[in-house]
């Protein structure tokens, strides 16, 4: 296609949103040293504002350019589903409950594993939680990781070096634990119906190798850190001394879970679920902790911003595509994914006809294997990024320290991807 001039400046407004992105910690250290206009700059220091800023800036030149109709015919063409169900999954995910469910099955799960003090906790919230998300949505076991180990680990006395690590192998983890099924991982559920992609398709292609991949990122993570992980206790930390939730109320909250998930596509039923669900957690108080909606907005901002600002990089991303071989496509999506959302990275291969099987397996494969190395890359990971970000130095972290500490992960992927 010929890039028009709206399409040129659109490019430069997606790249100085990336550039930004590797800037709010530099944001953020205004705001300590500017206290007058500290609000302005914690504004423009918050990762998950970025993109939704950077969106509005886009519009406005729309306007200018193009007039208002076609900017709001531009919006109106764009699918907001996924922010909207970010954000409902984040929030009922993130709950007392389902935590609290979360929690005791990784800890049953842990005591079998022989591994001193909160390695065993630590291997298993690694390892099990990200394929768990091949089935109750990616969104909702970055979720439901996060806060775990925000308790567990991020919580307690422990190096900077042991959190971007952990960060890095969640992300790695849960971009490609959600490939064992066709509908989990945003990045596959853009290909499977139009590639005929089915369940058995999955597993056999792509989630054995995810599984594989995903134990060695957690097992090496927790043996290189193991003097650490070994003086947290093995369990009991992250109740804060709460009295355990009753079962009936616990499992009201799965079934929100549950049916927000079986309803992900279509926002009355998923929208209406979490008003209902709303409803609920304000009927039974004393069984909750606050709700994580200030997150899950910001998520929702984040990704609601990238796809408005996606939507007009077709005309360099569709071309690029084009001009890889089925050898190279794997690791040309890895590195594109680091700047652009994966999902909409195949979404674009989706709509070039007559690709090849093989191409087809190796630009999903690159998509999600290279889906950890920023915050843009997968869609949950934002979700995880606002919920642990208040653990690191000045509540900001580095872009480059999540690039570096999520190489080892997306290399351990690429090998199980290309070699298995």
């Amino acid at each position: 296609m010929n890039p028009t001039t709206l399409h040129w400046v659109a490019g430069v407004i997606f790249a100085v949103a990336l550039v930004h992105t590797f800037s709010t910690k530099f944001f953020e250290r205004l705001a300590h040293r500017r206290p007058a206009h500290a609000g302005v700059f914690h504004l423009l220091g918050e990762v998950e504002a970025v993109f939704g800023f950077w969106a509005m800036v886009l519009v406005v030149v729309m306007v200018l350019m193009t007039g208002t109709r076609p900017a709001m015919q531009y919006l109106d063409s764009r699918n907001f589903t996924e922010p909207m169900f970010v954000f409902a999954i984040m929030v009922v995910a993130g709950s007392r409950s389902v935590l609290y469910a979360a929690r005791r099955t990784v800890e049953a799960v842990s005591a079998f594993v022989p591994l001193a003090g909160g390695m065993g906790f630590y291997f298993v919230t690694l390892a099990l939680v990200p394929l768990l998300g091949s089935f109750i949505t990616e969104p909702a076991a970055m979720t439901l990781g996060a806060l775990m180990l925000r308790e567990r680990v991020f919580g307690a006395a422990v190096s900077n070096k042991l959190k971007y690590a952990t960060l890095g192998a969640l992300f790695v983890n849960i971009s490609i634990g959600g490939t064992l099924t066709p509908f989990a991982a945003p990045p596959v559920l853009m290909v499977a119906a139009k590639w005929n992609w089915d369940l058995w398709y999955m597993v056999s292609h792509f989630g054995w190798k995810a599984g594989i991949a995903v134990v060695a990122n957690a097992l090496v993570t927790a043996l290189v850190f193991r003097k650490e992980l070994a003086r947290l206790p093995k369990g009991g930390l992250g109740d804060n001394g709460k009295s355990e939730v009753p079962g009936p109320v616990v499992l009201v909250h799965l079934i929100f879970l549950c049916g927000i998930v079986v309803g992900a596509h279509h926002p009355p039923v998923f929208m209406g679920l979490f008003l209902f669900f709303m409803g609920f957690a304000s009927a039974y108080p004393q069984f909750q902790d606050r709700l994580i909606l200030r997150e899950g907005l910001l998520v929702a901002f984040f990704l609601a911003g990238l796809i408005v600002l996606g939507g007009q990089q077709q005309w360099w991303i569709e071309p690029l595509l084009r001009g890889m071989s089925g050898d190279t496509v794997f690791f040309g999506a890895t590195a594109l994914t680091a700047i652009t959302d994966n999902a909409a990275l195949t979404y674009l291969g989706s709509q070039v006809e007559g690709l090849s099987e093989e191409f087809k397996r190796a630009l999903v494969a690159g998509a999600v294997t290279g889906g950890g190395l920023t915050v843009i890359a997968n869609a949950p990971n934002p979700a995880g990024f606002a919920i642990l970000r208040g653990k690191f130095e000045d509540e900001a972290i580095h872009p480059l320290g999540l690039l570096v500490a999520a190489m080892p992960a997306t290399l351990t992927a690429m090998f199980a991807f290309r070699l298995f």
